[in-house]
């Protein structure tokens, strides 16, 4: 009996790795059909390679600032991705601005998570200006990853309210937990190959529509 290959998954992240560790425990429970080739980082005190390294998956770090250029950082990048074999390549707090000898390398096989229902509130500290501007929900978005600043399609968003006495970090952590959720069923769909791009519109295939709406104040 032939067993289905498994999707190789490269993950890229700068900072602590909360939504590694989710793809990582997933991956290890068998729900997803993918395994983790490489965890590559810029920053060798990210907590996403101590993670990594616990969980016994080769890990990499390649220092940005080792390097006179952007493109030399990427093109060395890429070679470790493609030397492991990478399929798909999930950002998880990578803290670099993606270039065109990375979509060139991987076309639509870039991914990104950003706390945040784009296209609203791209960029950073984007917790703080949904509150400033007064929004009543937030949440975040996986999306493909292009030329531009999280302007990619979008694969799947998850919805949160912001209440009056929230803050940048009460709000954040609300969002992780549903980042935590969205970003390997995203994977999954991914490696079951329902994706379907069709311009800016990413179908999934076999998806059930829902629709519940959610206010906010609630409607009593």
């Amino acid at each position: 009996m032939t067993l289905n290959k498994k999707l190789r998954v490269a993950v890229l992240a700068s900072g602590g790795g909360t939504n590694l560790q989710s793809i990582i425990d997933q991956s290890q429970e068998g729900i997803l059909d993918a395994e983790i080739c490489l965890v590559l980082s810029n920053n060798q005190d990210a907590g996403a390679l101590k993670r990594a390294q616990q969980a016994g998956i080769e890990t990499l770090c390649i220092d940005h600032r080792d390097f006179k250029t952007r493109e030399q950082f990427d093109q060395t990048v890429v070679a470790a991705l493609k030397k492991a074999g990478t399929e798909l390549v999930v950002l998880a707090g990578f803290m670099r601005i993606i270039s065109e000898i990375f979509l060139q390398a991987f076309p639509q096989k870039i991914i990104n998570i950003h706390p945040a229902l784009l296209p609203a509130f791209p960029g950073l500290h984007v917790q703080q200006k949904a509150i400033e501007y007064g929004a009543k929900f937030s949440g975040c978005t996986v999306h493909f990853v292009d030329a531009g600043v999280d302007t990619g399609p979008i694969i799947a968003q998850a919805i949160v309210p912001i209440f009056n006495d929230d803050n940048e970090e009460i709000l954040a952590a609300r969002i992780l937990e549903q980042e935590h959720k969205i970003y390997p069923q995203a994977i999954q769909w991914i490696a079951e190959k329902r994706v379907k791009i069709e311009g800016r519109c990413v179908h999934i295939e076999d998806s059930k529509n829902v629709t519940a709406a959610f206010i906010n104040p609630p409607i009593r």
